[in-house]
């Protein structure tokens, strides 16, 4: 669906260093782009990426920080499309230090508007979370409002360009933020694995399922609207039995000898996630693989069309809420995890029993 769409362009990426800015570079070069544009204030990662591309012409890398709008604009201006990951996405240490969690999730957000604005890119693409429906916490909240000025920006732009867009993810598995390489450690260490709630449940994604969402959405794009990826659901407590009962004789353990504690909820965070809520429904629409939310707030300067290729319909029923779509059974999340390869891992370091919740 996207590939043509990708050829020849140059392309931004903030949040180069992390888990899904690293996929969408590997998949966005893949896709035949002329340049790529890579930014991270994390300097020991970026100097080891830039290593990795030194021999593609086409991956260019630079220090610095989305909070930096002087920095973002001159790193933007000659790009065609912007990608934005960077974020601070961990909910205890965002609740822990809401002001940074504006200036980086916020501010960064507004930044990168401002920057592509300057830079007359074609399209700029967020990539938000199933949090920012219905936050409880700061970092879902700063999500949202991320989502909001991305919308925003699209309503009072003058030209046709650029196109402003969202994506929100599920739980991204194997990502450096997911439960999968906590729970890895605990299993390493001989357990416990430790988990808030037997009931909660998730979405989840693999790392190209999150990275296919950004790419075809920025492709599919009309401007203002929130992507959403149709994906199945888990108890957390199948996950953690599953990957007990998969990984643990690789670390020289049986699976019955490797605890699963429950430690009660922690404070802000729900036994669900929704990636639309009762609201949203109202102005969506079904695709074959996604959900579109249409802005509730149409563009003060032109009418836009918001039709799209494989459209099943342009009325939702339900909200699309963990809670009450139907979860993975054991088994066929076991297979889910081989196929996506999540199961192939080395051996973990042990040394942690830290606790951990959702996905």
């Amino acid at each position: 669906m996207a590939d043509s769409f990708w050829r020849d362009r140059k392309v931004f990426i903030s949040g180069v260093c992390g888990t899904v800015g690293r996929e969408l570079l590997t998949q966005v070069l893949a896709s035949g782009v002329s340049e790529v544009t890579g930014l991270d204030n994390n300097e020991s990662e970026l100097f080891f990426l830039e290593e990795e591309y030194r021999g593609d012409v086409r991956a260019r890398f630079s220090l610095g920080d989305v909070r930096d709008r002087d920095t973002l604009t001159a790193r933007i201006r000659g790009c065609d499309v912007v990608l934005h990951a960077a974020a601070l996405k961990h909910v205890s240490l965002c609740e822990a230090s809401p002001g940074d969690a504006i200036e980086t999730n916020i501010r960064g957000v507004q930044n990168i508007i401002e920057a592509s604005l300057a830079g007359a890119v074609a399209r700029v693409l967020f990539t938000s979370s199933d949090k920012a429906v219905n936050p409880t916490n700061v970092m879902g909240t700063s999500k949202l409002m991320g989502e909001r000025l991305m919308t925003a920006a699209n309503a009072s732009r003058r030209g046709e360009t650029p196109v402003f867009v969202s994506t929100r993810f599920g739980n991204v598995l194997g990502s450096r933020g997911s439960v999968i390489p906590l729970f890895l450690r605990q299993i390493a260490a001989g357990g416990p694995l430790t988990l808030t709630d037997p009931e909660m449940t998730r979405f989840i994604m693999t790392l190209s399922e999150a990275v296919k969402l950004v790419m075809d959405s920025a492709s599919l794009a009309r401007g203002g609207e929130a992507f959403v990826t149709k994906m199945p659901v888990v108890r957390i407590e199948d996950l953690a039995r599953v990957m007990v009962e998969e990984c643990a004789p690789r670390y020289g353990y049986r699976a019955e000898d490797i605890e699963v504690r429950v430690i009660g909820s922690k404070p802000g965070e729900k036994l669900y996630e929704e990636l639309m809520n009762v609201e949203e429904v109202r102005r969506a629409v079904e695709l074959d693989r996604y959900f579109v939310v249409r802005p509730a707030f149409q563009s003060l300067h032109h009418d836009i069309d918001y039709t799209y290729p494989h459209t099943i319909s342009d009325r939702v029923s339900n909200p699309y809420n963990s809670a009450v779509e139907p979860a993975l059974s054991k088994e066929a999340l076991r297979v889910y995890l081989r196929e996506s390869g999540l199961l192939d891992v080395p051996r973990a370091p042990a040394g942690t029993t830290e606790p951990t919740g959702g996905a």
